[in-house]
This record gives structure tokens, C-alpha cells and sequence, in this order.
């Protein structure tokens, strides 16, 4: 075999790319853990309102469903199509949500799957050894940990299909931006409604950093707890498994076990009992005339791969 014809490499590893995350890890994933002890300070000079509020939640639920949506269910697992508006709104959605760029997201989500509990696994809790200590180690990797330093998914390979796509790469490329968008917009809006300066400070804090710890430990549970404790109603070869009581919340990303078990459908619940806000929010796009060929799994497929008689 040549040089020319031997594999692509399917990881990458290097100290500038470690740099990288080092610096993404501390303004991306500790900085908000440190903007959420501040906002509970800041009360003491601006107090918690319904400003604080709306902000909290709508900046939460525009880039968790930028994530679970955009990210997730169109961009990493082609579960629906939609054209360039939508494509780029969620691109974007998803980027201030402060976990990642759109491209390498998709990377990682992908050598997820592919590597599921399984070594290459990057943020596996089943990996770290049997027993308390072991499961202790594996969640913390997991859910936080990893992200300090990790092979880095080669995006040529795992997500060549966004590469050739130049709103979503034009997106990628203003990741930081994005973020820094996502909180400046709630601070301009707290600065306006309550027109002060520290009215400004406590929009940046709620609906910026506040918002960030929230979604992001949200996210972060689906790939540590969900792969250790829960319902597994459906046969997957990895260790996923459902929290049905966290579905609202996770805008039904913690139907885990039913998204390994059926990776293309669009639908994470796949039953209309079971609530999921991504879905709908696909549903109501579809119904738009903004999303098309959703990949709902029949109801033969569904069968033959279920466990229970009765999935929880």
C-alpha cells in the first residue's frame, strides 16, 4: 500500500489541539460554573426577577434546541432535511449554546456512536473499571473530565457532508463569536428593560453564563448518567438507557436508549406519550413546509427491536 492509499486517520492528537480544548474547557465549560456563583452574589445588588427569568429560560430553550435539534438530530444524524435558513438558524442556535463548533460537535457525535462504551469512546462512564470507584471515576471522566484533553475526531473524516456545506462551515468558523452573541443579547435586553448597568450584569449572568451551566450539565448528564442508570427498553449494542422523568427538561434528548437503539429517527420518544420538544419542534416545521423527509421508524421496526413488551 502506498502513502497515498493508506487509511485516513480517524483521530488526531497534538499538544497545539490539547491547547485548544484546554482553553475551550476553561472559557466554555468552568467559566460558566464560575458566572453561576457570581449570579447568586450579584443578588445582593440586582435581584432575581422576571426579566431574569424569561431571559434564563428563553436563552435556555433557543440554543437547547439549537443543540438538540440543529446539532443533533439534523446535522449529526440527518434525521429530517431543511433548507438554508433553517440550516443556518439552528447552526447558530446551537454555537451559542458554548459547546463546541457545529463541525467538530458532529466529529465527536459521530466517533460517539461509532465507538459506543467501547474504547474510542470519547466521554464513556464504563471504561474506568468495576466497582463504587470505578463508576465514580467513569462518571466524572464522562461528564466533565474529558473534555480537558481528548483525541481529536479527524472532521475529514467523520463529517466530510458539513464540510461541503458553506453556510454551515461559515458558521463554524464564528463559533466564539456566536457565543459571545449569546450573552450579550441577554445583557442588552436586561440593560434596556430595567435601564441600568446592573440590570445588564444580571441579563449577562441569567441569561448568559447561568443559562450555559444549565443546558451544558443537562447535556452532559445524557452522556454520563444515561449510559450507567435508567431504562433500556430496546436492544443496543452499547450500555444507553432512557430517564424518562428528564425529558421535558432535556428537550427529549434523554430518551437515550431509544436514540442508540434508532439513530436516524427524528422522533427520540418515538411514541406521542412520550414527551419530547425537539420533535415537536421538527413536527411544526415539517407542517411549515421548513423540514422535510423526516425518518420516523415504522412500527414493525420499532417492534423488532424492543426488549420489554412495554418500554417505560
Amino acid at each position: 500500500m502506498t502513502a497515498d492509499e493508506s487509511p485516513r486517520r480517524k483521530v488526531m492528537s497534538s499538544p497545539y489541539l490539547h491547547r485548544l480544548q484546554r482553553r475551550h474547557f476553561l472559557l466554555f465549560d468552568v467559566l460558566p460554573i464560575v458566572g453561576t456563583v457570581v449570579a447568586f452574589a450579584f443578588l445582593a445588588v440586582h435581584p432575581f426577577g422576571l426579566t431574569e427569568l424569561v431571559l434564563l429560560v428563553a436563552m435556555w430553550l433557543l440554543t437547547g434546541l439549537g443543540v438538540t435539534v440543529g446539532y443533533h438530530r439534523l446535522f449529526t444524524h440527518r434525521t429530517f432535511n431543511a433548507g438554508p435558513t433553517v440550516t443556518t438558524a439552528l447552526a447558530i442556535l446551537g454555537s451559542m449554546a458554548g459547546q463546541g463548533g457545529v463541525v467538530s460537535w458532529v466529529a465527536l457525535h459521530r466517533r460517539h456512536h461509532e465507538c459506543s462504551d467501547r474504547e474510542g469512546d470519547p466521554h464513556s462512564p464504563n471504561l474506568d473499571g468495576d466497582g463504587f470507584v470505578g463508576r465514580i471515576r467513569g462518571l466524572a471522566h464522562s461528564h466533565f473530565l474529558w473534555m480537558r484533553r481528548h483525541d481529536y475526531p479527524n472532521i475529514v473524516h467523520y463529517a466530510p457532508d458539513l464540510l461541503r456545506n458553506r453556510a454551515v462551515v461559515r458558521v463554524a468558523r464564528r463559533y466564539d463569536t456566536w457565543v459571545v452573541v449569546g450573552l450579550l443579547v441577554p445583557a442588552v435586553i436586561g440593560g434596556l428593560v430595567s435601564l441600568s448597568w446592573t440590570g445588564a450584569v444580571s441579563g449577562l449572568l441569567w441569561g448568559g453564563l447561568v443559562r450555559m451551566f444549565v443546558l451544558e450539565h443537562i447535556v452532559w448528564a445524557i452522556n454520563s448518567f444515561l449510559h450507567m442508570f435508567g431504562t433500556r427498553p430496546y436492544e443496543s449494542r452499547e450500555n444507553s438507557r432512557n430517564g424518562g422523568v428528564f425529558a421535558l427538561i432535556s428537550l427529549g434528548e434523554s430518551w437515550h436508549n431509544n436514540h442508540h437503539a434508532f439513530p436516524d429517527s427524528p422522533s427520540f420518544g418515538l411514541d406521542w406519550y412520550r414527551l419530547d420538544p425537539g420533535f415537536w419542534l421538527i413536527r411544526g416545521l415539517a407542517a411549515c413546509g421548513l423540514a422535510w423527509d423526516l425518518k420516523v421508524p415504522t412500527p414493525e421496526r420499532i417492534a423488532a427491536r424492543r426488549r420489554t413488551p412495554a418500554p417505560v
